[in-house]
């Protein structure tokens, strides 16, 4: 029977998983940065120290997500698009063991919800890319709002980051610049649209990007009634 990958149990953000992302950043990925690249991480007195929340990161190359779990140096389960999970091999099983799940860009659905209620339980935190996808072209736009109904209705404020220096690269960008700079949070309590904008123009400002004020058109999203209810 073929696993769903986009439903995920408190049970599989175990002790196991949490050492092989440990594995992954401290032996692994540190080692690459800090030899090949002009590595530097900005802000790390904004991570809050206590609670959850969601790190929500401009995307740009596929180390994005361990430069972000570099930096802020917790377990983080990332959202994937559904498709990287559908031909089985190392790459999909390295992303499972990483605590990675699979979610439909076009919209919000009822299996990402239930992942999400599940890290409640669990000491991890969140990983978001609200663009969706990687965007090369230094503009901050087409944000999806769902990752502002989840920070809303789980009560867990944002970390916005930006990570810089990576854009002309998708693998080891050999002696490049490379910071990952760590914003403000931003209150789950702010309105939706509050909290896309804050994100996107905190996000646009760190790495010198131009914001356009747009959202994405395949973002369809639940409100939080129907998150609630999940």
């Amino acid at each position: 029977m073929k696993k769903n990958y986009a439903r995920r149990y408190a049970n599989e953000f175990n002790i196991f998983r949490c050492i092989y992302q440990a594995i992954w950043c401290f032996f692994i990925a540190i080692p690459i940065f800090w030899l090949f690249y002009r590595f530097e991480i900005k802000g790390r007195e904004n991570i809050p120290k206590n609670g959850k929340f969601i790190c929500a990161a401009n995307h740009v190359s596929h180390l994005d997500p361990f430069l972000v779990s570099t930096a802020v140096m917790k377990p983080i389960a990332y959202m994937a698009k559904k498709e990287l999970f559908e031909n089985f091999g190392f790459f999909t099983l390295n992303m499972d063991w990483l605590g990675a799940f699979a979610v439909n860009r076009q919209k919000l659905e009822v299996s990402t919800i239930k992942t999400v209620k599940e890290l409640y339980k669990t000491n991890w935190l969140l990983g978001i890319f609200p663009q969706g996808g990687i965007r090369k072209n230094k503009t901050i736009e087409k944000v999806n709002k769902g990752f502002a109904v989840i920070a809303k209705a789980a009560k867990w404020d944002i970390l916005p980051i930006s990570i810089i220096g990576c854009e002309k690269y998708n693998w080891i960008p050999f002696g490049a610049k490379v910071i990952v700079q760590i914003g403000k949070p931003i209150s789950y309590e702010a309105s939706q649209d509050e909290i896309i904008e804050t994100w996107a123009k905190q996000v646009a400002s760190m790495c010198h990007y131009k914001y356009v004020e747009t959202v994405s058109e395949n973002s369809e999203v639940q409100d939080q009634q129907e998150f609630a209810e999940a």
